[in-house]
């Protein structure tokens, strides 16, 4: 086991870079859109390569950041439902969800992504737009992205059977509400301030 949470650190410190690089990668694409918004009015000329540069980072950050989100436990979780959950039953749940569907998925279109890469790669394929990009770094991003997924996802495995064998933390666990605790909390102090409003007002017209 030691071995085992060995490689996932390993995994989660790769998975950490790529998701800070990925932050950048979303002030990049705001630069850039920002730029090409500006240029567009001021001297009426725009690039459909500025265009899709802002598409690839934007699918850039999509794709890499998956595994990060999911080292962070910032992917959507239904939680007033895994709430009513133990502790061991929460991680059950997850060990359950990456085995029967994460891996599932990251296989299948990692596979299936990959000849469109291997194609655009060997073509040479370009964008049918005037001006336009080539296509392989993106298409590239298919197989990658899934692959880093699926590698933080042995890595949140390991760490699931290592706190369920007594090895490890739960690192499912977090203090205070959650955030769809948060927002129903905001709700309902919401529609009380509202309740209370109309009483007030009710009073004042009486």
């Amino acid at each position: 086991m030691k071995f085992l949470l060995s490689v996932s650190r390993l995994i989660d410190a790769v998975s950490e870079l790529i998701g800070k690089l990925a932050m950048w990668l979303i002030l990049a694409a705001t630069l850039i859109s920002a730029g090409n918004a500006i240029v567009r009015k001021i001297f009426n000329v725009s690039s459909n390569g500025l265009l899709e540069i802002q598409w690839y980072l934007f699918a850039a950050v999509f794709m890499l950041g998956a595994g990060f989100a999911f080292l962070r436990n910032a992917h959507v979780r239904i939680d007033f439902i895994s709430s009513k959950f133990s502790a061991r039953g929460r991680n059950w749940v997850d060990v359950f969800g990456i085995l029967v569907f994460l891996f599932p998925l990251c296989y299948v279109v990692g596979t299936l992504g990959f000849p469109l890469f291997e194609r655009a790669w060997t073509t040479g394929e370009m964008s049918s737009n005037s001006g336009g990009l080539i296509r392989w770094p993106v298409y590239g991003l298919i197989p990658l992205g899934f692959t880093l997924l699926a590698a933080q996802g042995i890595s949140e495995l390991i760490k699931r059977f290592a706190f369920l064998t007594g090895n490890g933390p739960d690192v499912l666990a977090h203090e205070g509400p959650s955030d769809e605790e948060l927002l129903a909390q905001q709700l309902l102090e919401e529609e009380e301030q509202e309740r209370l409003k109309q009483e007030q007002q009710l009073k004042g017209a009486n």
